[in-house]
């Protein structure tokens, strides 16, 4: 894939996975799909002047999803891809998951681990702090969508919020999933890449890849209660995987 150029060529890049994963009913398209809307609306921030450096926001966007879209197209060419995509990727092949379960582990790898890296790549020989009030803005914009995958959840599986909200073990499970969380630990973790040699970067990014992994093991084994709570939720799930996509792009 050649290097992208435009926050329009990502989120083309983006409906390509999308039509790739309802042609071959892939659950990772369900990643894609809501990290389309994420993008969409990053666009329209720009558009609108919501940031201080929009051009520098468009290339910290076009970095940061370079970093999934060249993992994901890494993982169909059965090519090495980071420890905690890996993780992601193979939940695509297992029946059990539910539509949340792939969008944590998604989240997981990208905001935990490729967030920092795209940060910090933009920023080289720059002061990194003169990011952090945009860096802090996009985070804005990811909240905003915290609502509307809620809602296209409860479309895929109505009583999905009810019991999240009324079953302490499921609530516990999301609060050590929060974004807010996420996204600070991707600063800080930014910040400690600033400035670093290259040789250096390579190390403190595979420790830090690491850790990702290590932490995906929350969705993916999240305790007795949690898992027979999302194996009711599986199976009540509404429609095909096809469905399912299309829900998250709307």
């Amino acid at each position: 894939m050649p290097p992208l150029q435009s926050i329009d060529e990502v989120i083309a890049a983006l409906g390509n996975i999308i039509l790739e994963s309802k042609k071959n009913k892939d659950t990772s398209g369900y990643f894609a799909a809501l990290y389309r809307k994420v993008t969409i609306r990053v666009k329209e921030g720009i558009a609108s002047n919501k940031f201080e450096n929009g051009p520098r926001m468009e290339k910290l966007d076009i970095v940061f999803a370079s970093r999934y879209l060249d993992a994901w197209q890494a993982w169909k060419n059965n090519e090495p891809v980071t420890a905690s995509w890996m993780k992601a990727f193979s939940l695509s092949t297992h029946y059990w998951p539910i539509v949340l379960q792939h969008l944590l582990m998604g989240m997981n790898a990208h905001i935990n681990l490729d967030l920092g890296i795209a940060a910090a790549t933009v920023s080289k020989n720059e002061d990194i702090n003169a990011l952090h009030n945009d860096f802090n803005s996009i985070n804005t914009v990811l909240s905003s969508l915290v609502n509307e995958v809620q809602e296209d959840l409860a479309r895929i599986w109505p009583r999905l919020k009810w019991i999240l909200q009324r079953t302490r073990g499921a609530n516990d499970f999301l609060i050590d999933f929060s974004m807010q969380l996420a996204r600070d630990g991707a600063w800080e973790f930014a910040t400690t890449l600033a400035g670093k040699p290259d040789k250096e970067l390579k190390d403190l990014i595979v420790v830090r890849d690491n850790k990702v992994a290590e932490k995906s093991k929350i969705v993916i084994n999240p305790g007795l209660i949690v898992r027979l709570i999302f194996g009711i939720i599986r199976i009540g799930e509404r429609g095909s995987v096809v469905d399912k996509i299309e829900n998250l792009t709307k």
